[in-house]
């Protein structure tokens, strides 16, 4: 049934003692601006979720499933035992599983599962578990790599066969930036965007430790959707075509011979034609020192929003501002987006909606990545990029 699990956990009986490495954003906490209403409950069903993965960025519990009150967590999985008892145990359930297989095969009770483990499994585990009559959220990236553009198509199409909910945990789409650039692009408010800037930057000198080592290496690319999500996650529109360009990097896993992937680029810039026939400039970037953070800017025919919203249209009664979550739900890292994403993934379950960033969101916001790193390997050269859609 494949395997799981995210990150290994610290080895050894002493694993839980060993201090953990600070993580580029898992600490940015702030939210931006919420509403001050009371949240407003939506259902009296709780859906019930297993979590499969956990590692070294304790990853499955950091979106707060075990928080929501629409939500009882019921069964727990990692490849690491001692991770997967912690997870359980962070998480409230009794139940755990060797792996992702067998918790698929074994567990009658879950209707839904979060999978929050190495990213070349995403795909694969989403489309079993969806066949198995799931409901899945997947961390990013929705499909890693060239080896994986075959299971693009396949993943779309179990969405559209089983029927079941998708959705891609994105974490810049609830950015407080993404979302109000979001709500404001709904109204008009930019009309077309004319061109959008996205960039991830994540210096790493060593990369953070991985599950059969898959980020040493790592082509930025692959990794594009918190750049990339600045312009699909805004308009929930695609790239078309893109020409990218790379710097061979100073850092030791880039050098020949030193990862298997033979790619010598920790960074990548893409240029893109969208949907709109628009422009963007994405960059993913592992070796800038001092350059940390994720974050956007968009330009359209009738306004921009850098730090905020400056242009034609009158934008006053656009609620920019984040709706409240459930009373003890954090909003979590990654500029508040944590929590958000997880109440949209129950929400489009209980509320039979779509998400915010579903199946062709991701397939969009992901392969327009890996085509350009292909071109980034071809010098630049212009590549047409597949397109997705329900």
């Amino acid at each position: 049934m494949g395997a799981s699990a995210a990150f290994l956990a610290a080895s050894g009986a002493k694993g839980a003692e060993t201090p953990q490495p600070k993580i580029q954003g898992f600490d940015e906490t702030n939210a931006g601006k919420v509403k001050t209403a009371a949240w407003t409950p939506f259902s009296d069903r709780k859906v019930k979720v297993g979590i499969a993965g956990y590692g070294v960025c304790k990853f499955g519990a950091q979106f707060g499933f075990q928080n929501h009150p629409n939500v009882e967590v019921v069964a727990a999985t990692d490849l690491n035992p001692t991770a997967c008892a912690e997870l359980a145990k962070v998480t409230g359930t009794k139940k755990t599983y060797a792996s992702c297989g067998e918790m698929y095969a074994k567990d009658r009770e879950i209707e839904a599962v979060f999978i929050a483990t190495d990213a070349p499994s995403h795909a694969k585990l989403c489309i079993e578990g969806m066949k198995r009559g799931l409901h899945v959220a997947s961390a990013v990236p929705a499909v890693f790599g060239e080896e994986q553009l075959a299971l693009a198509d396949e993943l779309l199409a179990t969405v559209k066969s089983t029927g079941m909910i998708y959705a891609l945990f994105e974490t810049s789409a609830f950015r407080p930036e993404c979302y109000a650039m979001r709500e404001i692009y709904k109204v008009g408010g930019f009309g077309k965007l004319i061109y959008t800037e996205g960039e991830y930057y994540h210096y790493s000198a060593k990369p953070i430790a991985s599950y059969n080592g898959w980020r040493v290496g790592l082509p930025p690319q692959y990794y594009p959707t918190h750049a990339n999500a600045f312009y699909t996650c805004v308009t929930g529109g695609s790239f078309t075509s893109v020409t990218c360009l790379g710097m061979p990097s100073l850092l030791s896993d880039f050098q020949p011979g030193k990862n298997r992937y033979n790619n010598p680029f920790a960074t990548e810039i893409a240029l893109l034609r969208t949907s709109e026939d628009g422009m963007a400039r994405m960059v993913k970037s592992r070796d800038v020192p001092g350059a940390s953070g994720e974050k956007g800017r968009v330009y359209g025919q009738k306004g921009s929003f850098e730090a905020r919203y400056s242009g034609q249209a009158d934008i006053s009664k656009v609620a920019q501002e984040k709706p409240p979550l459930p009373p003890g739900m954090p909003a979590g890292g990654h500029g508040g987006s944590h929590g958000y994403l997880t109440d949209d993934f129950i929400r489009a379950i209980l509320l039979k909606q779509k998400p915010v960033c579903d199946v062709a969101c991701a397939l969009n916001t992901t392969v327009s990545g890996i085509y350009s790193h292909m071109s980034a390997m071809k010098d630049g050269e212009t590549l047409k990029i597949p397109q997705f859609q329900l």
